[in-house]
Parts: C-alpha cells; structure tokens; sequence
C-alpha cells in the first residue's frame, strides 16, 4: 500500500535551516511528480515546491530562492532543505505524490 512518511520537522530559531525527509514507498516513487505542501495554523494548506519525474523543480514566490526540494531514488526519498528560515514558515509540512499524502510533520519558527 502507497506509504509517504515525513520526518525532520522541529523547532528552530529565525535564520536556521531544517531538512525535511520523506520516504516514499516504492510502489509510487518515481512515477508521480511530488512534492511538498504545507499549513499553516489556522490557514489553509498551500502548495510550497514540487519536482517532476523528470527532476523539473518549481517553487512558490514565498520560498524561491530559500528552500530546495530533490529526491534520492536509491533511498526512495523526497527532500526539503530549508534555509533562513522565517516565523511565517511555521506550518506543518506535508509530502505529496499524486493522490497520496504524508501525516505531516510539524515545524515551529521562533522569532
């Protein structure tokens, strides 16, 4: 059965990074694009980066240029690195592929 798990999340202070990991299952790895969502208290969920089965990657205006989304597939493993990282990231981060989500994994942004 399709598996995302997420994992990395935490606290961290204003200007810090966190990396973001997301096994995959292997059933559904590779063939979906994926990515990362993310929501947060009290807001919506909003689409934060994604990368195409052929390693395409975009990413919202709100985080181009801070986060990086990759994947490894020996590992079967989706990515985020996050840097400078802000208050208003504070969400709980979610992994996609297609129709299958991850339970998410919390990260809290201390200002």
């Amino acid at each position: 059965q399709a598996q995302l798990v997420e994992s990395g999340g935490g606290l961290v202070q204003a200007g810090g990074s966190l990396r973001l990991s997301c096994v995959v299952s292997r059933d559904i790895f590779g063939f979906y694009d994926m990515g990362w969502y993310r929501q947060p208290p009290g807001k919506q969920r909003e689409w934060v980066a994604s990368i195409t089965t052929r390693s395409t990657t975009n990413y919202a205006d709100s985080v181009k240029g801070r986060f990086t989304i990759s994947r490894d597939s020996a590992k079967n493993t989706l990515y985020l690195q996050m840097n400078s990282l802000e208050p208003e990231d504070t969400a709980v981060y979610y992994c996609n592929a297609w129709k299958y989500w991850g339970k998410g994994t919390l990260v809290t942004v201390s200002s």
